[in-house]
């Protein structure tokens, strides 16, 4: 009997509700920021924009400015010395360290325990709803799901509040029932020491029954290598022979599909994108075949959209999600049941269809290389490096470029840093392809490239293995959301990565 088959009958409503996402997205985003401004009337944060009176989305865009993280900082500030009532009437007692950054200043943020219950824990078991609707004969609860996690840690001007990856806050708090089919055990998957943390979940959960496994893609393949390493087998299916499904987000799979394909080779093995970040769950891969994401609009998130080139403007346009329009670049502002007000998360997307509303992730709003007007971003170099990839027979590991503004040849460039998995079988053509496919997918670098006036081709640096962990490392940031700057419009990464490249 397949018990995943009798299991998943219970989804059967709540993929009802997603269905309306084609039909009724302007309702339920009303409703969600309706609902939001009504709970938080009365918290200090409500009472100074008067969220009694608000009536309408034109009366909170006019009243509420667009929120960065130096503008709620006092108020995280309160929370963390254990202040309530500030932003959100619930109590606060995490605190999410942000995964948006890997320099040595943290940003955190609040999470309440109704952003836990209607965004993070509802994202993902929406997100198992949705995949065994794709997969009918799929047998997900037959075995264990592993997930892989952060780390926590106390507050010290508090007794009663900890910080720590989003990840770990989830494993936490995680429900019981969720707690039976889940590995590795909150001991292990709540370790700080990333090394020792790889060891004791390979070790514990080479003999499990992995069906599922879930996580950021590099920290995955780390642990993935370890395992086979330890148990001399070829594929992980070796090892786990009922595994189905790879649930990841956190990064682009992209650079890492192709050393997924070595180490799983089953043919029919799944992979689902997910879009889970610390400010809140915002969606997931609903067609296998098509790489977007499903936009989650009836969550405790209100959704808004600043055009690309709008983000350093004093007033920018800013649309709600129903004025949006196809194939355009926008950062994305949230409110949320966290207290987030109208916050820029930093990063940005492009919607590829309506009714319902999905969407690709294109980069960062920080991370972007625009030093000579050719406003280059990761959608872009993910791109690149694919079609040089596939024409040099190479594989990306990690990667990070910066722009050289100026050489002793008074020459501009982009210089890219990247540790190959498998080197490509010329590095001159690897960079020429990737060069010209960037000019294929941005007319911008396109033209600032014009007979090599204002920008030279590109420099491509081969990285030594483990480059980017052992600057990962060196910065205190192994494991967890943790990520590699893809693109810096400056050189303050980069200059320390080939520091340690020598």
């Amino acid at each position: 009997m397949n018990t995943t088959k009798i299991i998943s009958k219970i989804f059967n409503s709540r993929l009802k509700e997603i269905d309306r996402y084609a039909t009724h997205a302007g309702e339920l985003q009303q409703a969600a920021l309706a609902r939001l401004v009504r709970t938080a009337k009365d918290t200090e944060w409500g009472k100074k924009f008067d969220y009694q009176s608000i009536r309408n989305y034109e009366d909170f865009s006019n009243r509420v400015p667009i929120q960065g993280y130096e503008e709620i900082k006092p108020y995280v500030e309160r929370l963390w010395a254990g202040e309530q009532n500030l932003l959100w009437p619930s109590r606060i007692r995490w605190f999410a360290k942000s995964s948006g950054t890997t320099n040595d200043k943290s940003k955190f943020l609040p999470v309440s325990n109704d952003a836990l219950k209607d965004i993070h824990y509802k994202g993902g078991t929406d997100a198992v709803a949705i995949y065994l609707r794709n997969n009918p004969d799929s047998h997900f609860f037959s075995g264990k799901g592993l997930i892989m996690g952060g780390s926590l840690a106390p507050n010290l001007n508090s007794h009663h509040t900890q910080v720590g990856d989003l990840s770990a806050i989830l494993i936490k708090n995680v429900s019981p029932l969720v707690n039976m089919i889940r590995v590795p055990s909150k001991e292990i998957a709540l370790m700080s020491e990333w090394e020792s943390k790889i060891e004791a979940i390979a070790n514990s959960t080479i003999k499990s029954d992995i069906t599922s496994i879930s996580g950021v893609p590099s920290w995955m393949l780390v642990l993935i290598k370890r395992i086979l390493e330890k148990t001399g087998k070829n594929s992980l299916e070796e090892v786990w022979p009922n595994l189905e499904v790879f649930f990841h987000g956190g990064v682009s799979f992209t650079p890492y599909k192709e050393q997924f394909t070595q180490v799983i080779r089953r043919p029919d093995m799944r992979y689902v994108e997910t879009y889970n970040a610390s400010e809140g769950y915002f969606g997931t891969q609903d067609d296998p075949s098509d790489p977007s994401m499903l936009l989650m609009i009836d969550y405790g998130i209100f959704y808004e959209f600043i055009p690309l080139e709008d983000v350093e403007k004093e007033h920018p346009r800013i649309h709600p999600l129903e004025q949006i329009e196809l194939h355009k670049n926008y950062a994305i502002v949230i409110s949320t049941s966290c207290g987030l007000w109208r916050y820029m998360i930093g990063d940005t997307v492009r919607f590829i269809s309506r009714d319902p509303y999905k969407f690709v992730i294109t980069g960062r709003t920080k991370h972007f290389i625009n030093a000579f007007g050719e406003e280059l971003i990761v959608d872009n170099a993910e791109k690149g490096l694919a079609r040089a990839c596939l024409e040099t027979g190479a594989q990306v590991s990690e990667y990070s470029a910066a722009p050289v503004f100026m050489d002793q040849e008074a020459k501009c460039r982009h210089q890219w840093l990247i540790e190959f998995a498998r080197m490509p079988d010329s590095i001159d053509k690897f960079a020429a392809t990737l060069d010209a496919t960037l000019k294929e997918v941005n007319s911008d670098y396109e033209a600032k490239r014009w007979k090599d006036i204002a920008l030279q081709p590109l420099e491509v640096i081969v990285a030594r293995q483990n480059l980017f962990h052992d600057w990962l490392k060196q910065k205190g940031k192994l494991g967890g959301q943790h990520k590699i700057p893809r693109l810096s419009n400056t050189r303050e990464y980069i200059e320390d990565m080939l520091i340690l490249n020598k």
